[in-house]
């Protein structure tokens, strides 16, 4: 082996910092792209996106992406499209059922209030005043405030409400997701006050109870800054493909315990609700622009660059901050190599910005030749949170199933800022700070963290397309998906930090095409990394358990290893077996350990996508009313999704069911081989995987 003698240096190393001398690229070429890459200019795109509703299909989304378009043709890019995919309901795109387009004109939702109020008294004159001038008389004139406006704050209506309009008692049932909610009370023609989102509440309130909308005070995901901010809005969402369609407003905790305060007091609260909105037959939009590859053989393939640009207005964090800091990177990789100062790269770059999930699902089983030419992503999703929002950013572990040394190369250039940075903010002095002039000075402090779901990496990553992805994220964000996701809380020097490593791994990548010493380094310093992080998490795990997952660790590693075939040509899996050693672990157990499934062609896509759960559908068509175990199961650092994510993308009929229980118990906690062998079996009877011969 080359690299033999180099093994115990490279170690040293590798257990130090990367010093002032940046990885992977020619300083010339890190400093060029540091340089030109400005948090400004992404914040100036941001400050645009975030002006739209962008919901699926909608106005709001189309004008977005009409921005989007203008700006990489502005910026020079070739191949600058909107690509579209039908969405009407019924069209599938792997295991993604379209979803029909959504748009809303009206969302109004007020109280009736007491006319012997001075601001009433004015009310109804004013509009008996203008009865009076339009020839009209008999008018009855009520005074309502007004509680939430679509108008005002799009956030106010949940996306897919219908129309309709009321005037009616507002009852709180407390949660609305349980038949006992809703004991003792009459809910027929009135409108339900629920803690819940109201997707979770319309079968029963609506559909059961013969309620005719529905408010809800849902909060936001669980963080240490949970329901603390009494004005906060939640963005809220009905069940796409529920038959109870019905109209559903949001408003904040402090509008709700006034209403709680008035039902208390006074015995019933009158509300009055207009809509004017609804599902209609439309369409995916995909913005996507390039940058050509100049390589002869290696042109044909691409790195893409990932976002997704729908989300509530404004949502400027998420994921406004993603996708504007992707186009930066389209703005300056283009002028760099247009002036000369970076060389054209080797593979055609892609920029891809569609809503989440369902678009990148429609694209790769729409066009599937994109699928075939990316050989790796860089996905951001919420890369500009400032020090209000309380984000810390993330560079991403790939799944276990999929073992690659992309993360490792997005890591040494985010460890590498993080050492710049903090030597800025210690000091004051550093060759490479990466400050923008209207953001802030503190360290980045990015983290590497262990595979988390969520956005569009799931799909890329999903075992039917096997596309590694680089994911960029802020977690926590106390203001995600609500009013105060906005453009004041985005801190330019984290767009431009976030921008950089994103430029400078995905240039990176598209130049690979032969060994890089650095590679081997970067290797051993991630996997050093990852193994501390194993030990850490082996003090909650029984001998055994801990013994398995410090070999899945192992085993995983010398694949990432592997992994680097891919682009080079060369693996360098040697490098991690001939360093470590694996435990004995003694085999034992039920016989369906050996059990082996693999994972049919079609459909692509995971399971559970967006507002839609193939798994669940196809279970229940068969006359199941209850999941199976693992789905519903909690592991020390991760749940059912997760869980059944993994399992179905381990199912590469190879690996027995002993070996994916190991893998996914290594992942995300210890689980009974039994749960994973029922899943296994409840893909096999809707089809998406096959049974193998045995593997002893």
């Amino acid at each position: 082996m080359k690299l033999a003698a180099l093994v115990i240096g490279i170690l040293i190393v590798s257990a130090g910092v990367w010093g002032q001398k940046p990885p992977l690229l020619a300083e010339k070429d890190v400093a060029a792209i540091a340089g030109e890459i400005s948090g400004e200019t992404a914040k100036r795109n941001l400050e645009g996106i975030a002006r739209f509703h962008r919901q699926r299909g909608s106005k709001g989304f189309h004008e977005a992406a009409e921005l989007v378009a203008e700006r990489l043709r502005a910026y020079g890019l070739g191949d600058v499209a909107i690509l579209q995919f039908p969405a009407d309901g019924k069209i599938f795109y792997g295991t993604q059922r379209s979803r029909p387009a959504w748009d809303a004109e009206v969302g109004e939702l007020s109280e009736r209030v007491d006319g012997s109020s001075p601001d009433c008294q004015r009310q109804m004159q004013e509009t008996l005043d203008r009865a009076h001038k339009e020839g009209k008389v008999g008018v009855l004139v009520v005074c309502f405030n007004s509680l939430a406006s679509y108008k005002a704050e799009p956030v106010a209506l949940a996306e897919d409400s219908e129309s309709g309009q009321a005037i009616t008692a507002l009852v709180d049932v407390g949660a609305g997701t349980r038949e006992s909610d809703y004991a003792g009370k009459d809910v027929k023609g009135k409108i339900v006050l629920v803690s819940a989102q109201p997707g979770a509440v319309q079968d029963l309130a609506v559909g059961k109870f013969g309620a005719v909308g529905i408010v809800s005070y849902a909060q936001n995901q669980k963080t240490a800054w949970w329901g603390e901010n009494l004005d906060a809005v939640r963005w809220g969402h009905l069940e796409t493909f529920s038959e109870n369609k019905t109209f559903a407003f949001m408003v904040s905790l402090r509008t709700a315990h006034a209403l709680q305060e008035r039902l208390a007091k006074e015995g019933q609260v009158v509300v009055g609700a207009q809509v004017k909105a609804g599902q209609h037959a439309g369409n995916y939009e995909v913005v996507t622009a390039t940058i050509p590859g100049e390589n002869a053989k290696l042109k044909e393939e691409e790195i893409a660059f990932s976002c997704h640009l729908d989300h509530q207005r404004p949502g400027a964090n998420d994921n406004a901050s993603g996708c504007v800091t992707i186009l930066e990177v389209a703005r300056t990789l283009q002028k760099l190599i247009g002036e000369g100062k970076l060389m054209r790269p080797a593979r055609t770059i892609r920029f891809i910005f569609p809503p989440e999930i369902e678009g990148t699902l429609a694209l790769l089983n729409g066009k599937p030749e994109f699928a075939k030419r990316i050989k790796a992503v860089v996905h951001m999703d919420m890369v500009g949170g400032g020090p209000e929002t309380k984000a810390v950013i993330h560079v991403t572990r790939g799944p276990m199933s999929l073992p690659s040394f992309v993360q490792d190369v997005a890591w040494a250039f985010a460890e590498w800022v993080n050492e710049e940075s903090y030597r800025f903010a210690a000091t004051g002095k550093a060759e490479y700070p990466m400050v923008s002039a209207e953001g802030g000075k503190e360290p980045l402090r990015a983290e590497y963290s262990a595979y988390t779901m969520g956005s569009d990496h799931d799909v890329y990553q999903d075992s039917s397309f096997g596309i590694p992805a680089i994911y960029l994220n802020d977690w926590p964000d106390r203001f995600i998906h609500t009013n105060l996701d906005s453009a004041a809380n985005i801190d330019a020097t984290k767009l431009k930090r976030a921008g950089f490593i994103g430029a400078a791994s995905g240039y990176f990548l598209a130049n690979l095409h032969k060994w890089n010493i650095q590679i081997d380094s970067v290797l051993l310093q991630a996997h050093e990394l990852r193994m501390a992080q194993e030990q850490s998490r082996e003090w909650n795990l029984s001998q055994m358990d801990a013994c398995r997952s410090y070999n899945q660790e192992l085993n995983h590693d010398e694949a990432v290893a592997d992994s680097t075939k891919s682009l080079t040509g060369y693996s360098e899996s040697e490098l991690i077996s001939e360093v470590f050693a694996k435990c004995d672990v003694e085999m034992g157990g039920p016989s369906e350990k050996n059990l082996v499934f693999r994972r049919g062609t079609n459909p692509k896509g995971p399971m559970a996508v967006f507002g839609f759960d193939y798994f669940e559908v196809e279970w229940a068509k068969r006359g199941h009313a209850t999941k199976p175990k693992l789905l519903e199961y909690e592991g020390l650092w991760g749940g059912g999704e997760e869980y059944a994510y993994e399992v179905l993308n381990l199912a590469n009929g190879t690996r027995n069911a002993q070996e994916i229980r190991d893998a996914v118990s290594a992942e995300y906690g210890p689980v009974a081989l039994e749960m994973v062998v029922e899943y296994l079996k409840a893909l096999e009877e809707i089809g998406v995987v096959e049974r193998n011969e045995v593997k002893k």
